[in-house]
């Protein structure tokens, strides 16, 4: 017999804080019960109460090859009947490093971790130690993972430091972070101006996919990657949501720019728990036991999460793939730009690969202060109605969407017409 959401969730407030194990699964933003999912084939998961849904969030980006992907799936079992951890090398490690190197040449050294935010971490405190600066920018809207000097938020002037945006976030730890606005070359050039010999580095999300999806212009890219060469800071992409999402060689490749350092997680994993960082030689052999900067992981490389991360790489590599689900992506957001043309701009929407962005503005925003001008309420009123009709968006105006290569001309179609459905006024 099948259980409610509501009695699941009512059960989950007396064990875990807020139900969840992450927050933006509670609801909270949209309001309502979250859906507890029981099982995911291609591109739809199941709840609880046995209702379907098309799947757009594929849990936050790495199922790009859709739920339990056959290859997948074997691949997994293969690895976890021969032992699921040991703490020790494996070659699946190795095989899994040569192909990312082989995609994304930048890496030329990189290490795993179990997590986007453990890559992101560690690969700060590298640039730190490899410069021997303690000054870092991050921009507004960007999201890096949960670490301190990262859960940052914008100061009150341009060289004015952030402050801490969670309680328990001591302000020293976010002292020698700055927050510049994203896509602002003339900011990032002043910035550089007065205080770049003390930047060691700076910490970028080239497509924005937590404030929404904005993309990085390709002046402010190239800006970064000029300040960074001049004063010699380490330009770090976080590719933990664009790698293998946007391009088979992520938003490096898509733009032209190479990184001194990159971080990757979730498409990587395949769905299970495991995150990269690496890039220049010189720079990673300041990584212990080669050098004085510590990271470890007990977890780390797991054969599990090896073995699910090449089965789902080896998927995305095959011939047209991107192209195939870049098209796919770019049939949705016509249909969605097509119903806000027909109701006087309620909404637009854009895409970067299978990345797209869903706006309850007229326009797709720029930057940080662009998003925050949508229409919360409306968006809010606008998932809960997709839902009812099977389709599940990310439970946030302010979070990109996923396609995964399951998702058929057929699916896209319907959701359209549930989106006009949604949005057009009853009658």
């Amino acid at each position: 017999m099948s259980k409610s959401n509501d009695a699941l969730f009512e059960r989950a407030q007396q064990v875990i804080p807020g139900g969840v194990s992450s927050p933006v699964r509670a609801f909270r933003a949209v309001g309502g019960t979250p859906r507890f999912i029981v099982r995911g084939e291609g591109p739809r998961v199941w709840d609880a109460e046995g209702k379907a849904y098309l799947d757009y969030v594929l849990s936050w980006g790495p199922l790009i090859a859709g739920h339990a992907h056959p290859s997948v799936v074997e691949a997994v079992s293969r690895a976890a009947r021969g032992g699921l951890s040991f703490g020790m090398p494996t070659e699946a490690e190795i095989e899994l490093a040569e192909l990312i190197r082989t995609v994304v040449p930048s890496l030329e050294r990189l290490r795993f971790t179990s997590s986007g935010t453990e890559a992101t971490m560690s690969a700060l405190r590298l640039a730190r130690g490899f410069t021997g600066r303690s000054r870092i920018i991050k921009f507004e809207g960007c999201y890096h993972g949960h670490a301190d000097a990262l859960l940052v938020k914008a100061g009150s002037g341009l060289l004015t430091f952030g402050n801490p945006s969670s309680a328990g976030v001591p302000a020293e730890a976010a002292q020698h972070t700055l927050v510049l606005d994203f896509n602002n070359v003339a900011q990032l050039e002043e910035t550089f101006a007065l205080e770049g010999d003390q930047i060691g580095a700076v910490i970028v999300e080239a497509v924005a996919g937590n404030m929404n999806l904005v993309p990085g212009s390709a002046a402010f890219l190239q800006a970064l990657r000029r300040l960074c060469s001049q004063y010699g800071s380490v330009l770090i992409f976080d590719e933990v949501m664009t790698g293998f999402r946007v391009h088979p060689g992520g938003a490096q490749a898509l733009y032209g720019i190479t990184p001194d350092l990159t971080t990757f997680g979730k498409v990587i994993g395949g769905g299970m728990p495991v995150g990269v960082f690496g890039g220049r030689k010189d720079i990673m052999q300041c990584v212990a036991p080669l050098g004085p900067v510590y990271q470890a992981g007990t977890l780390s490389g797991n054969p599990v999460a090896m073995a699910a991360g090449l089965a789902t790489l080896n998927l995305t590599l095959a011939p047209g793939f991107h192209e195939g689900l870049a098209r796919a992506t770019q049939r949705l957001v016509d249909g969605f730009n097509a119903i806000g043309r027909d109701l006087g701009g309620r909404i637009s929407a854009a895409c970067v690969g299978s990345m797209f962005g869903l706006y309850f503005s007229p326009t797709a925003p720029a930057d940080f202060a662009q998003v925050m001008t949508a229409d919360r309420d409306g968006f809010n009123a606008f998932f809960h109605r997709m839902l009812d009709q099977g389709v599940h968006l990310a439970p946030s105006a302010f979070e990109a969407g996923f396609l995964s290569s399951t998702h058929t001309d057929a699916d896209i179609d319907a959701t359209i017409a549930a989106a006009r459905k949604a949005l057009e006024p009853a009658g």
